[in-house]
């Protein structure tokens, strides 16, 4: 887990991530990174971030196929539609997170 000031940087640092693991193998296997992103009010004690938000961005990251990097709605719409490539993911259900929290599967534009 990472935490930001925006999420553009951690979009920006997610794509950079996956980018870079491209060049990596380990006898013969190509790890592949997977990122979820998620903005809310987490609870800072001591170092560590805790409660709802921090469960939610949990929950979109596990649906993140690997190579893929999700944002969710709220993370969604912080971010310049220049920018990035969104698109919608038609389905996205996951014990503890909201109902009808969307998430977006995000790439660099251009």
């Amino acid at each position: 887990m990472a935490v930001f000031e925006d999420p553009a940087a951690a979009v920006e640092a997610a794509l950079a991530a996956r980018e870079r693991m491209g060049a990596v193998e380990i006898d013969g296997h190509r790890p592949q990174l997977r990122a979820g992103i998620h903005v809310g009010r987490p609870r800072k004690i001591g170092g560590d971030y805790l409660g709802v938000d921090v469960n939610i961005a949990a929950r979109v990251v596990a649906a993140a196929p690997d190579g893929e990097i999700l944002v969710s709605e709220t993370a969604r719409v912080s971010l310049d539609d220049d920018s990035f490539d969104l698109k919608r993911q038609r389905r996205f259900k996951a014990k503890g997170a909201p109902k009808d929290l969307a998430v977006y599967s995000v790439n660099a534009s251009g």
